[in-house]
């Protein structure tokens, strides 16, 4: 299989005043790889100053059908328009039918798994959108499922008219601004049965405060399963510091709004990487000095505490350096 795919805008579509549905088909109409509920493509996306990069959008199949997606005509995705953001949403906003994009085949971080289990998904904005997909596939396997959907007002909410439809009662809407409060996360997991699995995607807020109350519960490792829909953000009090590459001996300023990797690869390097969230682990670099400030989802407690590995998409340092063997 070729590492990338053209494709072309067949439709584009404004859900709300934020999100966009755009529908990719191969130029010919040929079948476009299969994949299953929670994958997602990355797209490669113009930036100001004709720069080239990447970015990552879910697949979504609202269709409960076997085999709904083994030999698609299309992929649907959604894109949130983020105005302060580096420009690949701008840039997918400004898409119209016709455009060409280069795609990579689905890959799949955010699986399903097996079983009987009874399943809860909770989605957070755009975070949505793997779970329409999971959804419709526990619909088509006639697993019990419920989804909670949390935004902060429902004209935000995009895919309702589709979940209504697919999950009916099982369908719970939280909007902020008529609950006049956020989503009370110790409730809803409080109301989970004993053998509920959690799928979670949404933003660092919602799912830090998920994975704390799941931890404060003593529930199982491995029970919540989620997916950030964003790349690490600046956190407020964070500092610019130094980071030393100890094999050059090189040494660059990483600033208070930018990640290490983003930095390193400013600076010309070139690092692994994947997610850009701290979820995969593909960007972990040994660390020789220095505290770390780690904000990954990858570590263990013990592997944190040892502070001898930093995942560089999302994790700081705590002083004024960081040594990484690099």
């Amino acid at each position: 299989m070729s590492s990338s795919i053209e494709v072309r805008v067949a439709e584009a579509e404004a859900l709300n005043p934020l999100i966009r549905r755009l529908r990719l088909q191969a130029p010919a109409g040929q079948a476009l790889p299969a994949f299953k509920a929670g994958a997602h493509v990355r797209v490669q996306v113009s930036l100001p100053g004709e720069q080239q990069d990447w970015r990552h959008y879910s697949l979504i199949n609202p269709l409960p059908e076997a085999g709904a997606t083994s030999a698609p005509t299309h992929y649907d995705i959604a894109v949130r328009r983020e105005d302060e953001g580096r420009g690949g949403s701008r840039f997918m906003h400004g898409l119209q039918v016709g455009d060409r994009l280069v795609i990579e085949p689905p890959k799949n971080d955010f699986p399903l798994h097996g079983g009987h289990a009874p399943v809860l998904l909770v989605a957070g904005g755009i975070g949505v959108t793997p779970l329409l997909s999971m959804a419709a596939e526990l619909r088509a396997a006639q697993r019990p499922v419920r989804m909670v959907y949390a935004g902060r007002s429902r004209s935000l909410l995009a895919f309702l008219p589709a979940l209504q439809a697919l999950l009916g009662d099982a369908l719970h809407v939280h909007a902020d601004d008529e609950a006049g409060t956020p989503l009370d996360i110790a409730a809803l997991l409080d109301g989970c049965a004993s053998d509920e699995q959690v799928y979670m995607c949404g933003p660092k807020p919602m799912l830090d405060a998920v994975l704390t109350a799941a931890h404060a519960r003593g529930w199982a490792p491995g029970r919540v399963h989620f997916e950030l829909f964003t790349a690490a953000a600046p956190e407020a009090g964070d500092q610019a510091f130094d980071v030393v590459l100890a094999q050059s001996g090189v040494t660059h300023r990483v600033a208070a709004d930018q990640s290490i990797l983003d930095c390193l690869i400013e600076h010309g390097c070139d690092p692994l990487f994947d997610c850009k969230r701290g979820e995969c682990g593909v960007c972990a670099v040994p660390v020789i000095e220095g505290d770390i400030d780690h904000r990954d989802y990858v570590l263990s407690a013990s592997e944190k505490a040892a502070g001898n590995v930093i995942q560089i998409c999302i994790s700081r340092a705590r002083g004024p350096r960081l040594v990484l063997d690099l």
